[in-house]
């Protein structure tokens, strides 16, 4: 297995929609449409099934479907991470397994939710899905959607766990990432688009980003500014990015909702959102495609 230090799934993750047709089904020819179009853009990397890829309403069967549809899409362009997380250990390993078949390149799992097992629980989920699996795992830190933490102190005993290689920092905690980033070699990620810039500078990896469906460029110029040494340029871009990153994370609608409906704007592959989700309203969308526009001229 690839050393973490080496930024196994790369910098530029865009956590990915799961497009629909207008009926609902799962459209894989959007999806394979939408995901060319964002490693063409600058994404190297692909989260699927995630809370964006409304992973609470896909089938298993889809979520496969999905992974091998991309996969075929943009070949070795872009790592493929599976976003296999459930409150049951078991099936988690269940789905483990089915994405690897897929052909992902690791998993993201999320802290098993709902139950709120304490953190001596946590740790052994996830190492007993490590245990079984021969793909990489992320580690997903979102209390705010799983009602539990993994704690900094979880996160520095799993990293010495070879299988896992990652965190998806969605914690808005910083100096608990501060804290892993110094004490491991784990790749750590923002999962918040508003701390890409913050997090990469004292030595994330990169991001896992919502809003990259939108603007996968712009977000990766923001990580090409830090390495070419710009930091100003980094920070003005960053900034500059911060009125649509807002709309579309932090006006009440989950971002599922305020991405789609941008995507359906701009003419590329999203569909409807599953219930109990509902779509945009129309102004909510208009807004977006003001914002977008101001962004990238378009």
């Amino acid at each position: 297995m690839t050393s973490p230090s080496a930024p196994l799934f790369r910098r530029a993750l865009c956590a990915m929609i799961t497009p629909l047709t207008p009926s609902g089904t799962l459209d894989l020819d959007g999806a394979q449409h939408l995901a060319a179009h964002l490693v063409a853009n600058g994404c190297d990397g692909l989260v699927l099934s995630g809370t964006t890829g409304e992973s609470p309403t896909t089938t298993d069967a889809e979520k496969s479907a999905l992974v091998a549809a991309v996969r075929e899409a943009v070949g070795d362009r872009a790592k493929i991470v599976a976003g296999i997380g459930t409150p049951d250990t078991r099936h988690t390993v269940e789905l483990a397994k089915e994405a690897q078949k897929a052909g992902a390149d690791g998993l993201l799992v999320v802290a098993p939710y709902y139950s709120r097992p304490p953190q001596d629980a946590v740790e052994a989920h996830f190492r007993e899905i490590a245990d079984a699996c021969e793909l990489p795992l992320m580690l997903y830190d979102i209390p705010a959607r799983t009602g539990i933490r993994i704690e900094p102190e979880t996160i520095l005993r799993l990293a010495g766990h070879p299988g896992i290689v990652a965190v998806k920092d969605c914690s808005a905690d910083f100096l608990g990432a501060q804290k892993v980033l110094a004490r491991t070699d784990l790749a750590y990620y923002a999962g918040c688009d508003e701390h890409n810039l913050a997090l990469y500078a004292v030595g994330g990896t990169g991001y896992v980003s919502t809003v990259a469906n939108v603007i996968p460029a712009r977000l990766r110029a923001v990580l090409d500014a830090f390495d070419a040494g710009d930091t100003a340029r980094a920070a003005r871009l960053q900034h500059e990015a911060t009125p649509l990153i807002e709309a579309i994370m932090a006006t009440g609608l989950p971002g599922t909702v305020t991405v789609k409906a941008l995507l359906n704007a701009l003419a590329l592959p999203a569909g409807p959102v599953r219930a109990p989700l509902r779509p945009a309203a129309p102004a909510t969308t208009d807004t977006l495609l003001s914002l977008h526009a101001a962004l990238t001229g378009a």
